[in-house]
């Protein structure tokens, strides 16, 4: 049944890639929105974690307007999938068109000069139509991305990415993926890393929307191992000035410095707390663009881990 669940999600995958595109965009996002509106109101596992999460950021909303803005995140969502799947047949004006982009003077002096920038990404807006834009007007994109099941599905998206001008390093099964982004930070790579949900167990807790959270350490720790300059850029969606639709605003912070003192445990921890709190801001504001629907704060991961420990064993715990 897993495998037939795996071909039925790739055949998905692949008709939406078909279909979506030949679309007219209207029709293709106002498809999407129903989708999201449908999948809003059923209150499946991933929307009400997308609740969760959204009530912790947000203490001050009624349930009413919880309610709401949790509509608009799915929409946003499900904007960045059917973004995702038009994305390949996209021009370059159309690319350009696409994406208002603020602050993005320090990278290019870094890029011009040889040296690498590492870039600290969320969860929010269309990360790969920023990545898209960067590949063809800023500098090739470097980034890590999860592997997906079933095989065939993280063959697709590899291939995408990979046709929109982006080096792909997978997550697990490969390369050390760590000494592949140091050597890209070491050639003058742009490397762009989303870091807000830490998926190696080896992150760093920072001080998140007022809680605690996990998040991965690889930018800062390239920053601190390459010299690399590193900057939180925030991405998310508007309205689009001309009336049609939507546009990507990327948005590019101030470099994080590598504090003078401290061990580089320390050291990487202090920027990913920078970086955290750039993000925390972003999310405030932004936050029906912030596409979370995992686990992310400690008080959810500890009531996981408190629930995995006084469960009743099961027979096949006992094997």
């Amino acid at each position: 049944m897993s495998r037939l669940s795996e071909r039925a999600t790739l055949a998905a995958y692949r008709a939406g890639w078909s279909l979506v595109r030949r679309m007219p965009d209207r029709l293709a996002y106002g498809t999407f929105d129903l989708i999201a509106d449908v999948t809003w109101r059923r209150r499946g596992k991933s929307v009400e974690r997308m609740r969760s999460n959204y009530a912790t950021v947000r203490p001050e909303l009624s349930p009413a307007e919880l309610d709401s803005l949790v509509r608009a995140g799915m929409r946003s969502y499900l904007r960045y999938w059917c973004d995702s799947f038009r994305l390949p047949d996209r021009s370059i004006e159309e690319l350009i068109d696409g994406v208002r982009v603020v602050g993005d003077d320090a990278v290019r002096a870094e890029l011009q000069s040889g040296r690498s920038a590492v870039i600290f990404l969320g969860h929010m807006g269309n990360w790969d139509f920023g990545g898209a834009w960067s590949t063809t007007q800023l500098a090739p994109v470097t980034t890590v991305a999860e592997r997906l099941k079933p095989e065939e599905l993280f063959d697709e998206f590899l291939t995408y990415r990979e046709g929109l001008g982006m080096r792909i390093i997978p997550l697990t099964g490969g390369s050390d993926v760590f000494r592949e982004l140091t050597k890209a930070c070491r050639s003058g790579a742009l490397v762009a890393l989303l870091a807000d949900r830490d998926l190696t167990k080896g992150g760093v807790e920072v001080d998140f929307c007022g809680q605690r959270a996990r998040m991965a350490i690889g930018p800062a720790a390239l920053a601190v191992n390459t010299g690399a300059a590193l900057f939180p850029c925030i991405v998310h969606y508007e309205p689009h000035p001309r009336g049609h639709g939507w546009r990507t605003v990327v948005t590019f912070h101030d470099a994080v410095e590598v504090p003078a003192e401290g061990t580089s445990r320390d050291k990487v921890q202090a920027m990913t707390q920078a970086c955290a709190d750039v993000l925390s801001q972003a999310v405030r504001e932004h936050t029906h663009d912030w596409h979370m629907m995992q686990r992310v704060f400690t008080k959810d991961l500890d009531g996981d881990r408190l629930s995995a420990s006084t469960a009743e064993p099961r027979p096949a715990d006992l094997t």
